[in-house]
């Protein structure tokens, strides 16, 4: 190969480029990245700096000894990928040939269409979405959180140590059921109200209302939450559009193999957009976590300099870590690794609900799945080894 295009310059994205000079790369590297930013960690962004902890100078990822001689196009948009050229396009026109592509892309915020275009009413993804939310969030403001999942949990958790008033309004009968289960979903979220948070749950939104600026939320059962801002926290979109036309495979994101192979010879995939194949599940799955976005490119960037004709099947060898996350919520740390969705029985086995300190062992028969943990670190650490040890056996 003599040209590697990596498109998307975030976290994937830079430990793609790392990992491919690291395992012996030296043709020219080229970044695309929509952002003008250069990578920067996102983690923070609903913590520390929208608390004003920390400055953007902190976030950035790339080191003193990052060296990775690469041809960075920040601010430019892959639009396709033309698979009988071998060249990725860019909104302005350019085609870049390439040898390999590393599609490390990302995903956006899912907005609420009823949102229109009132001020004051914000998604956080990216620095930008950051910086914009966080001149608003004044002491004795009325936020309104639509989403009670980990980022809006994160975002309310930051916004009440502000001094801010918080409504945290959920759909879903129970905060948290999908990555963690109903049980510990509705443990975990108690933490709102343990801190004078408001929790509305079962309950969708009909619209926003206001002039100009928001003013309130209208909840579906004719609830009005007056409001002086809200941020909405309902998941994120993979960013795959742009490959439609290409012959990759997509799904709930980009479908790979175990080693991060796409469909189509000579293009990976990594990161939020990328759907790997998981054997514990039997289906590809999609993960949005700092972890996998950090482990995994070494993986994929294997494969790809390997070439397409390696031999193995999409179903061996690859990444055998099992997902891992982490959310902060005012003054606890939560962690998981697993799957919760493969158990049927979930059993808290030191410390207890009431005290927020806990680990809790999720099991399918006897056999352990996946645990969780809050501000009890030391002990998770050693249960997720185990699960990865089991899980590479």
């Amino acid at each position: 190969m003599k040209t590697v295009t990596v498109v998307g310059a975030s976290l994937a994205g830079l430990y793609a480029a790392r990992a491919l000079r690291e395992q012996g790369f030296d043709g020219r590297l080229v970044v695309i990245g929509d952002e003008p930013h250069r990578p920067y960690d996102r983690p923070p962004l609903s913590k520390d700096f929208l608390a004003g902890k920390i400055e953007a100078d902190v976030l950035a990822l790339e080191g003193p000894d990052d060296s990775l001689e690469a041809d960075w196009r920040l601010g430019s948009v892959a639009t396709a990928l033309d698979r009988t050229a071998r060249e990725v396009v860019l909104a302005g026109g350019e085609r870049i040939a390439s040898d390999g592509v590393v599609v490390a892309t990302g995903a956006r915020a899912r907005s609420l269409a009823e949102s229109g275009d009132l001020a004051g009413v914000h998604v956080l993804r990216t620095l930008d979405d950051a910086h914009a939310l966080k001149v608003e969030l004044v002491p004795g403001a009325r936020l309104v959180v639509i989403g009670a999942g980990f980022i809006g949990g994160e975002v309310a958790s930051t916004a009440k140590a502000l001094g801010l008033d918080v409504t945290v309004v959920e759909a879903m009968p129970t905060p948290l059921a999908g990555p963690l289960g109903v049980e510990m979903g509705a443990v975990v979220s108690g933490l709102h109200e343990d801190h004078g948070v408001r929790l509305r749950c079962g309950v969708g939104v009909r619209s926003l209302v206001g002039r100009g600026n928001v003013e309130g939320v209208e909840l579906a059962d004719g609830t009005l939450l007056p409001a002086d801002v809200v941020v909405v926290g309902i998941g994120a979109t993979p960013n795959t559009e742009w490959l439609a036309q290409s012959g990759v495979q997509l799904g709930n994101g980009v479908e790979c193999d175990r080693q991060g192979r796409t469909s189509l010879p000579g293009v990976v995939a990594v990161g939020d957009c990328a759907s790997w194949h998981e054997p514990r599940l039997g289906r590809p799955h999609r993960v949005e976590h700092w972890t996998g976005a950090m482990e995994r490119p070494a993986v994929a960037v294997a494969s790809l300099l390997r070439g397409p004709d390696s031999g193995s099947s999409p179903t061996d060898g690859g990444d055998s870590k099992i997902p891992y996350f982490w959310s902060d919520q005012y003054d606890v740390r939560i962690q998981f690794a697993g799957h919760a969705a493969q158990a049927d029985s979930v059993t808290i086995e030191e410390g207890s609900a009431e005290s927020r300190s806990l680990l809790a062992v999720y099991r399918r028969g006897d056999v352990p799945v996946a645990a969780l943990a809050m501000n009890q670190a030391r002990l998770f650490g050693r249960w997720r080894r185990q699960l990865n040890a089991a899980a590479s056996a």
